[in-house]
């Protein structure tokens, strides 16, 4: 009788999943992101090519600030992309941005500095991933810093470790265990649930589960057919 009590809540718990899951494919994006449409395609395009994971960099600006480019954070975070201050001035000195010019509520500002950030971090990523598992660091990275994740990388003890082996070694380094929840949950939302959403706004990033999108995989197109990709390009 237990075991097939365990069963059955094992096939709801399933069912619920897919429900969710199916929900959040036929979601829409909110009215105050189409605003901003035009701008992140021209920035994403800018500095990761033609075939730039638009839907997922659309899908992290609304998990991120809701597409309120006056939102701030409890911790000091402002503006669409949510930059620290501190994220802010270093990444305007790198660019050679004047602190007057440095910006986070700005929307351009914001949303040049995202897609920056999020290709510089993509190409510290390991290059023997796939462009998932690159995109996937990106974004736990973005959320929790790159520092943290080269020291999980680290404390797998293994020369080569997969995606997955280093998302187990959360908290065994430098970050403290309790941030392992959202740190993991940050990709596995912006690319499983939200980026479903943006679909239409160009390449999509491929998930866990796969969800059905009317884009190609991103990364489909050949990587010789792209410019030389980096950060404020």
């Amino acid at each position: 009788m237990v075991l097939w009590f365990a069963v059955y809540v094992v096939v709801c718990l399933g069912a619920l999943l897919f429900t969710a899951l199916a929900s959040a494919a036929h979601a829409q994006a909110p009215p105050e992101a189409a605003r901003y449409r035009a701008e992140l395609t021209r920035a994403a395009h800018s500095q990761w090519g033609l075939d730039a994971p638009v839907a997922a960099l659309a899908a992290q600006v609304h998990q991120e600030s809701a597409w309120n480019p006056q939102a701030v954070s409890h911790v000091g975070a402002a503006g669409l992309a949510q930059f620290m201050p501190a994220t802010a001035r270093w990444w305007c000195e790198r660019d050679g941005i004047t602190p007057a010019q440095c910006l986070p509520t700005n929307p351009t500002w914001a949303l040049r500095a995202l897609v920056g950030y999020d290709k510089f971090l993509f190409d510290r990523a390991p290059a023997r991933y796939t462009d998932r598992d690159r995109m996937h660091v990106a974004l736990r990275a973005y959320n929790g810093g790159l520092g943290h994740w080269n020291a999980e990388a680290r404390a797998t003890g293994l020369p080569q470790p997969t995606v997955d082996q280093v998302a187990a070694a959360c908290g065994r380094a430098s970050r403290h265990p309790s941030h392992c929840p959202e740190n993991l949950g940050y990709p596995a939302r912006i690319l499983g649930i939200l980026q479903p959403r943006y679909a239409a706004w160009g390449p999509v990033v491929s998930a866990w589960p796969p969800q059905a999108t009317t884009q190609p995989p991103w990364g489909a197109a050949q990587h010789a057919q792209r410019p030389a990709w980096g950060p404020g390009t």
